[in-house]
C-alpha cells in the first residue's frame, strides 16, 4: 500500500524524516492529490508549537469554495476583511478539518500558502497532533457540500456530527473552548436540542446563527431594548429551508427587542396558495404592515404578489407565548431580499428596513458576523444567546412539519424558550465600507 504525506494525521512518526506518515490506500491518495501540489512535511507537534499573539481556531467545515461559508468567513481570517491582505481578526486559523473536496476546492490551496494544516480528523485539528485541546475555539461551517435531505426538506448538513466530535475531544482532554456553529443548530429539531443540551452540560460557551441579524439596513432601522412593538411582517425568499432560517432569525433578532420578550412561541403553521392570504383579509396579518415591509425589499414589482405561485411560496405564522403573531411571507422568484416591518404601539405608521447581503468587498455583512466570533473567543462569552438560533431553528422545524403534515397548526411546547436578548449592533451605515475593527 502506497503512503502518502499528509498535513498531520498523526498514525505514525517517521524519526527519519521528522514527518508524519499514514498508510493510506489508493483511492484516498488519488482523492487527496487531484489538483493538488505535494503536502510539505512538517516536524512533530510544528503547528501546536507556533507562538502568536493572537487566539488560535481550528475549523471544521464541510468544503472550502469561492463564495461558500467557509471562504467568506475564513478568508477573513486568513486575508483581511476584504480579502485583499488588508487588516482582519485578531484570530489565527491553527488547523483544518475538511469533509468534502469538491472539483473546485480552495481548501488545499488555502492551506498551502497560509501554511495551515489540513487535518485527517476533527480531533486532529482541535488537538494539533498534541494530546491535549491546543486551540482557543472552534469554528464549525457545517454548510455547503453533496448531503442529502430528509422528507421536511432540510438539507441534512453534518452538523451534529461535527459537535459530537468537537465535544468528545472537550471531554476526553477535559478541556473546554468555545465553540461558533455557523446558521441553525441541527438542523432537525432532535439534532438542535442534543446539541444545545450538549454544550449545557459540558459548559461550553456556544454561539450560532447567520450573518444577516448583523448586515447593513436600508434604512438603518434600531429598535430599542423592551420597545411596544404590536404587530410585524417578515419577508423572505429562496428555499424554505435554508434562507427560511435567514428570514426568520432576522425577524427574531428584531422581535425580540419587545417589551417583556423572550419566553418562546406556542404554537406554528405553515400556509400555502389562497391561506396565505386569507390571512391578511381577515386581519390576522396587518395589511398596511405587509405592504410597507413588501416595499422595503427589492421585488418584482410589475406583477401583483397574490398571482405568485410556487413550491415553495409560504406564509410562515407562529404564536409567541406572550400572545405577539410572527408573519413571514417566504416568496422566493417574487422578493429579491430580506426585510422586515414593524408597527409601534400607539403609531399608525409601520417602520421597515431591508437586510442587505452585499456582494463586495466579499460580502461584508460575513465580517460583522466574524467580528462578534472573534469577540466570543476573546472573552469566552458569545456576542449574544445561541437560545435566540435554538428558537429560530426550532420555529423553522416546526414550520417545515406543518407543511408536510397538510398545513396544520402544530402546538409546540418544546419552543417555551426563554431567554434575555443582548443589544448587540448590526452594521453601521451609511459607510457601508466601513471595517468591522473600528
Amino acid at each position: 500500500m502506497p503512503q502518502c504525506l499528509l498535513f498531520g494525521p498523526p498514525d505514525g512518526y517517521d524519526t527519519s524524516t521528522m514527518t508524519y506518515v499514514r498508510s493510506w490506500t489508493r483511492r484516498e491518495c488519488l482523492r487527496w492529490a487531484a489538483g493538488a501540489t505535494v503536502a510539505v512535511p512538517f516536524s512533530r507537534h510544528a503547528w501546536a508549537a507556533k507562538s502568536s499573539s493572537r487566539p488560535r481556531v481550528a475549523a471544521v467545515i464541510t468544503e472550502y469554495r469561492h463564495n461558500s461559508h467557509a471562504d467568506v468567513i475564513l478568508t477573513k481570517i486568513l486575508e483581511g476583511w476584504r480579502h485583499d491582505g488588508g487588516s482582519g481578526p485578531a484570530l489565527e486559523l491553527a488547523g483544518l478539518y475538511v469533509d468534502q473536496f469538491p472539483e473546485n476546492d480552495m481548501a488545499r490551496d488555502m492551506a498551502r500558502r497560509h501554511d495551515v494544516p489540513i487535518f485527517h480528523t476533527i480531533e486532529q485539528a482541535i488537538t494539533l497532533g498534541t494530546p491535549s485541546v491546543a486551540v482557543d475555539g472552534v469554528l464549525s461551517i457545517g454548510e455547503h457540500g453533496d448531503y442529502p435531505y430528509n422528507d421536511k426538506g432540510q438539507h441534512l448538513y453534518p452538523r451534529r456530527r461535527f459537535f459530537e466530535q468537537i465535544t468528545a475531544v472537550f471531554a476526553s482532554r477535559g478541556k473546554v473552548v468555545p465553540v461558533f456553529n455557523d446558521k441553525h443548530l441541527g438542523p432537525p429539531w432532535s439534532d438542535a436540542t442534543w446539541m444545545f443540551k450538549r454544550a449545557r452540560a459540558l459548559n461550553v460557551p456556544l454561539m450560532a446563527g447567520s450573518s444577516i441579524p448583523l448586515t447593513f439596513r436600508k434604512p438603518d432601522l434600531s429598535l430599542p431594548m423592551g420597545c411596544p412593538i404590536e404587530a410585524a411582517v417578515g419577508i423572505g425568499y429562496g428555499g424554505l429551508d435554508a434562507y427560511g432560517f435567514h428570514a426568520l432569525e432576522a425577524f427574531q433578532a428584531l422581535i425580540e427587542r419587545r417589551q417583556n420578550a423572550e419566553t418562546g412561541v406556542q404554537w406554528v403553521q405553515c400556509r400555502q396558495g389562497k391561506a396565505m392570504w386569507d390571512t391578511i383579509d381577515d386581519g390576522t396579518v396587518p395589511a398596511g404592515v405587509f405592504s410597507a415591509a413588501l416595499a422595503a425589499a427589492p421585488h418584482a414589482r410589475e406583477q401583483d404578489v397574490r398571482s405568485w405561485t410556487g413550491r415553495e411560496v409560504a406564509l410562515f405564522l407562529f404564536g409567541y407565548r406572550d400572545g405577539f403573531t410572527g408573519a413571514v411571507f417566504m416568496l422566493p422568484g417574487y422578493a429579491r431580499g430580506i426585510s422586515l416591518a414593524v408597527r409601534l404601539k400607539g403609531s399608525s405608521q409601520s417602520l421597515a428596513t431591508y437586510f442587505e447581503e452585499r456582494p463586495e468587498p466579499r460580502y461584508p455583512h460575513f465580517a460583522y458576523l466574524v467580528k462578534a466570533v472573534e469577540k466570543m473567543i476573546h472573552t469566552g462569552q458569545p456576542a449574544y444567546p445561541p437560545e435566540r438560533t435554538l428558537l429560530t431553528g426550532g420555529i423553522l422545524d416546526r414550520l417545515l412539519l406543518s407543511r408536510l403534515k397538510d398545513h396544520k397548526r402544530i402546538d409546540t411546547p418544546e419552543l417555551a424558550i426563554e431567554y434575555t436578548p443582548v443589544d448587540y449592533p448590526h452594521a453601521p451605515r451609511p459607510d457601508l465600507n466601513s471595517d468591522p475593527a473600528a
